[in-house]
């Protein structure tokens, strides 16, 4: 290891800055929160999973983060869709694109959390290659309460969203 090799290491990986609540979800990167009505794929569009808002992130690479505090309990090896368990037991999904599990992984990259972590709002997850994936697959991105451990959760409405930034009332 050279002598500034450290520096480099510490500038790739994102620092987070980010400190919230425990009952508290945030946008998981920057960009514009849509109703998830109008998704194309009913499932979400229906709420059939549970409540939720959606997502329209820039076409480039983009980080997805963790949108509340809690353990990372499920994450798929294809980097589409991970799950996190809050702290207050409300168990949150976030799924990446539409039908983009058919994309085997191509376009994602996890980041260095694995499923059964603890993470913290605003932790990296994976990184999504909209660019790439957009080509072939609706990347509107989901966030959706499939558990809300009887808590009543009230999303904002509409329009542009910081990472970091509450989506709940």
């Amino acid at each position: 290891m050279g002598l500034f090799d450290f520096l480099k290491k510490k500038e790739e990986e994102p620092v987070n800055n980010i400190s919230v609540a425990d009952d508290v979800i945030i946008a998981p990167a920057d960009g514009e929160q849509i109703d998830i009505a109008t998704v194309s794929d009913p499932v979400f569009a229906e709420k059939m999973m549970g409540d939720g808002v959606a997502f329209r992130f820039p076409l480039e690479k983009v980080t997805i983060c963790a949108p509340a505090n809690g353990t990372l309990s499920v994450l798929f090896p294809t980097g589409h869709a991970f799950g996190v368990t809050m702290n207050n037991g409300v168990e949150v999904l976030v799924h990446i694109g539409i039908e983009t599990v058919n994309a085997k992984g191509d376009g994602f990259t996890l980041c260095s959390k694995k499923q059964g972590d603890a993470v913290k709002a605003g932790d990296p997850i994976v990184v999504a290659d909209f660019a790439k994936l957009s080509k072939t697959y609706d990347v509107s991105t989901m966030l959706i309460i499939t558990n809300p451990n009887d808590q009543t959760i009230t999303f904002k409405g509409p329009g542009k969203v910081e990472k970091g930034q509450p989506v709940i009332e």
